[in-house]
């Protein structure tokens, strides 16, 4: 493990670093757009976050070919540098959303060559995760284009719920931080001759890179990630989800204490389940008001939060928090007994929805606060 954080930890340096270079150069070259109706600032703010987490997991990832342990995941392995690959493509298509507001389609057909990118140099899904039994996927063209799919779908989510200052980096650490401690515990405790593994790497600079920049994004906001941060967040754990997913059929989680492989199964969508949520909702809404799923809008769930009377603060903590019960609670079938685990979290989920929806029950009268 001492390894894996101590890329995680190159990662947060540099991020934390590059984001001071970022607030300096977006600010005096004025690299930030006006501010718009649903925008919850009312200063500028430089949107060049993203580039510094970029080159905290840039940094952490070349350094990790060269260093003891890791770089035996590049050993006649392209995946890792088709990764980067993908995400390098990612932010240059964010800045220049960020910077010229680009056209929904021209991003998504950036989103898509970053999908492909991963896809065709990376890692791809060669199962697809299903209760009972999961679906294997024989034909190369159907791996590539569900892989790049998913990609870009869990791109947008993370865009979608980036709202609230620390709100996707927050979620990105947490989530990823469960994500990591799975794969990490399922590799130390199977057979093998090789405990290196690609999806863990990938989530340990992924939380270093948010931790680094967290400190300037925290409310009130120095710093935004940008478009391209969030599509990079969405990415790198997507990347992470099809790695882990892949590793079902070599029988590596039956093999760690007799995990069954509803793990690898539950723990990408636990992780994400908050983003996805927030994506599917927006485009039926919009959709239903005849409005093209990109078109943005105040209709977020960090949105609903501030609406019914959270301050922004209390908001982003409720959502980690949210995050925290989700991912953790996915983590926990790999540990305890699934019996236990499944009261405690259904529970813990009750629990949280009182809290959430505690300032509009206790007014009792269904109004809301602007």
């Amino acid at each position: 493990m001492i390894m894996y954080l101590l890329m995680g930890l190159t990662a947060a340096i540099v991020s934390y670093a590059a984001t001071w270079g970022a607030r300096v150069v977006g600010h005096r070259l004025e690299l930030h757009l006006p501010i718009r109706s649903r925008d919850m600032h009312s200063i500028p703010v430089s949107r060049l976050g993203g580039v510094a987490i970029f080159l905290g997991i840039m940094v952490a990832l070349v350094v990790a070919s060269q260093s003891f342990f890791v770089k035996d995941i590049y050993r006649n392995n392209f995946s890792p540098w088709g990764v980067l690959a993908g995400a390098a493509v990612i932010v240059l298509v964010g800045v220049a959303d960020d910077l010229l507001d680009i056209r929904w389609w021209v991003k998504l057909i950036g989103q898509s060559a970053a999908g492909l990118t991963v896809a065709l140099w990376g890692v791809r899904m060669t199962i697809v995760p299903w209760i009972p039994e999961p679906i294997y996927l024989q034909n190369e063209t159907l791996r590539v284009v569900l892989t790049a799919g998913l990609i870009v779908t869990t791109m947008n989510a993370f865009n979608f719920i980036d709202g609230l200052d620390g709100l996707a980096a927050g979620v990105a650490i947490i989530g990823g931080t469960a994500f990591f401690f799975t794969a990490y515990w399922v590799h130390r405790n199977a057979v093998l001759l090789d405990y290196s593994d690609l999806a863990t790497l990938i989530t340990a600079v992924l939380v270093g890179g948010c931790l680094g920049f967290l400190p300037h994004n925290w409310f009130p906001s120095k710093i935004f990630m940008g478009d391209f941060g969030a599509m990079l967040i969405g990415l790198l754990m997507a990347s992470a989800g099809v790695v882990s997913t892949g590793q079902i059929s070599s029988g590596l989680y039956d093999r760690a204490n007799g995990i069954s492989t509803v793990i690898p199964i539950l723990l990408p969508f636990a992780v994400l389940f908050l983003p996805l949520l927030d994506l599917g909702l927006a485009v039926v809404r919009r959709t239903a008001r005849g409005r093209s799923p990109w078109s943005a809008d105040r209709g977020h769930l960090h949105h609903k939060l501030l609406d019914i009377g959270y301050s922004h603060r209390t908001a982003v903590i409720l959502m980690y928090l949210w995050t925290a019960v989700l991912s953790f609670g996915g983590l926990a079938f790999a540990i305890f007994p699934w019996q236990i685990v499944l009261a405690v979290d259904i529970f813990a989920t009750l629990v949280m929805g009182l809290v959430t929806a505690w300032p509009y029950l206790s007014r009792g009268n269904g109004e809301t606060t602007a």
